[in-house]
């Protein structure tokens, strides 16, 4: 299977996904958007995997490579390819699909729980109710005929599921040990006091919790492209 990444910053990678794409064999390429990457053929894609960013899905002014990304992302639904996103990517799935984007009541970085709001295929063996990690201002509405399927305290839209094909989540599913330390490296979060916003102490101290929310991923993914 061939699977590619669109990577919009150089500390925001595929993380567990690249994990699970080498355990079962398929092939992971990756465009870095950030550094002027080309995009592929979608005729050749069979899973496309869109990541989160510090950018929001309306800065073309500041990353004009969003406008031709928008594009590449309408073109690929409309043509059936399965697609999952994380944090920017699924915002900017939510916005391809016509729903709006907006900036966050709350933002959340760290690790808060996220429920479960309706019950989809996808998600089978998944609880109710799960700690995931966050690193986020922005939130999507969910689009027409997509089901939504997961909130936070911070967040009443954590997930989409568009029509079997497409998932987005707001929520960093694929986060690993070492992709939790890119992004607190990148960004000194402890001078912030919001009330949804941990130290970068407590987010390493629950690090433990990668492991379970990848497991879940992993079910998602393997549905996804079943």
């Amino acid at each position: 299977m061939q699977i590619h990444c669109l990577q919009h910053a150089n500390f925001e990678g595929p993380g567990f996904i690249k994990i699970w794409a080498e355990s079962k064999g398929h092939q992971l390429m990756t465009t870095h958007l950030y550094k002027g990457g080309k995009l592929p053929n979608p005729e050749h894609i069979d899973l496309l995997v869109i990541m989160g960013g510090p950018m929001g899905v309306y800065d073309e002014v500041d990353f004009p490579w969003l406008k031709k990304e928008k594009e590449y992302v309408a073109q690929a639904i409309q043509s059936g390819k399965k697609i999952i996103g994380i944090c920017l990517g699924a915002q900017l799935l939510a916005h391809v699909l016509g729903a709006d984007v907006r900036r966050s009541e709350y933002s959340e970085i760290g690790w808060f729980p996220v429920l479960q709001r309706e019950n989809h295929s996808l998600l089978v063996g998944i609880p109710p109710q799960f700690y995931a990690f966050h690193w986020h201002s922005d939130m999507f509405d969910i689009p027409s005929e997509a089901v939504p399927v997961f909130k936070s305290a911070g967040c009443p839209n954590q997930g989409f599921i568009y029509k079997n094909q497409v998932a987005g989540f707001q929520f960093h599913f694929e986060t690993t040990p070492e992709s939790i330390t890119a992004m607190l490296d990148n960004e000194n979060i402890d001078s912030y006091e919001e009330q949804f916003i941990q130290s970068s102490s407590d987010i390493y101290k629950h690090s433990h919790y990668c492991l379970q929310l990848n497991s879940y991923l992993e079910k998602i993914l393997d549905r996804l492209i079943g």
